[in-house]
């Protein structure tokens, strides 16, 4: 079966369906200027929709604040060698009890992409 996300734009209203985990896979970015790339795989939670999973202790989860708009390279299922650059909101940041020591990050796709 298909897996959808519903995003929301920035009046907080449903936008269209978005079929993001059909197209890619992994998601990187660097936060404040750190040299570092970070790499995730992109997840749907129930409840979260788009997101990443984070070690508690990772320095990205650190610096991610919720409302930070970041420009991630978003990896695509047939080409993980050729990122789409996609402006991204944090939308959130929680704990998730299935994985002790990780935390949850909510993403939205800004842009179409």
């Amino acid at each position: 079966m298909e897996e959808k996300i519903v995003m929301c734009d920035s009046a907080g209203g449903k936008s269209e369906s978005r079929n993001v985990l059909n197209k890619y896979y992994s998601v990187q970015f660097c936060v404040n200027g750190m040299d570092t790339a970070y790499l995730f795989k992109l997840r749907d939670i129930p409840l979260n929709g788009l997101c990443i999973l984070v070690k508690e202790d990772s320095p990205a989860l650190k610096e991610l604040e919720v409302g930070d708009t970041l420009s991630m390279g978003y990896h695509p299922l047939e080409s993980p060698d050729s990122p789409k650059l996609l402006k991204t909101r944090v939308t959130s940041k929680s704990a998730y009890d299935r994985f002790s020591g990780h935390s949850l990050v909510g993403l939205s796709i800004l842009e179409k992409d």
